[in-house]
């Protein structure tokens, strides 16, 4: 039987990780289908290589999975800062730790939906309780990235 711990998340914590999970990951990132090499590009455990790897994947949403995930090298977010695809360069402009002279670099974007998230973004740390709930998990509805809206709720206007 499984000890109990006082902390209810303690029960569902994941697996260590091992060098097969790391091989697994590696087989998922070199994948033919841009799905599985998503999933991939998305590990918290993948290796530094196949993020960069993943990085210049031909296709988008591959590159954009990369960019969102939280443990990608800062390096790397630096070259996708200036990737052709609107949307994997509006993923780096809301990571949390996407470099300063990359976000100054997306101040200056082109696209207007990238403006604004790095916009929203510097709101945000500029409001220590929306730091909170950002670094949480909270995102910008997609509806106003489509829209390419700086708001990100009726209570935090720019």
């Amino acid at each position: 039987m499984r000890a109990t711990s006082p902390d209810p998340v303690a029960q569902f914590l994941s697996p260590s990780v091992t060098a097969s999970k790391i091989a697994r990951i590696r087989r998922l990132a070199s994948d033919a289908n841009p799905r599985i090499r998503e999933s991939a590009a998305l590990s918290y455990h993948a290796p530094d290589e196949v993020y960069a790897v993943l990085a210049k994947d031909p296709v988008a949403s591959v590159r954009a999975c990369v960019a969102k995930n939280e443990h990608t090298p800062c390096d790397i977010l630096r070259e996708l800062a200036s990737d052709p695809d609107e949307t994997v360069r509006a993923w780096v402009a809301i990571n949390y730790f996407v470099p300063a002279d990359a976000m100054e670099r997306l101040a200056e974007d082109e696209s207007a939906t990238v403006r604004g998230l790095v916009a929203w973004k510097a709101q945000l740390a500029e409001t220590p309780e929306a730091v909170s709930v950002y670094s949480f998990g909270a995102r910008l509805p997609a509806a106003a990235m489509r829209a390419g809206s700086t708001r990100a709720s009726p209570a935090m206007s720019l």
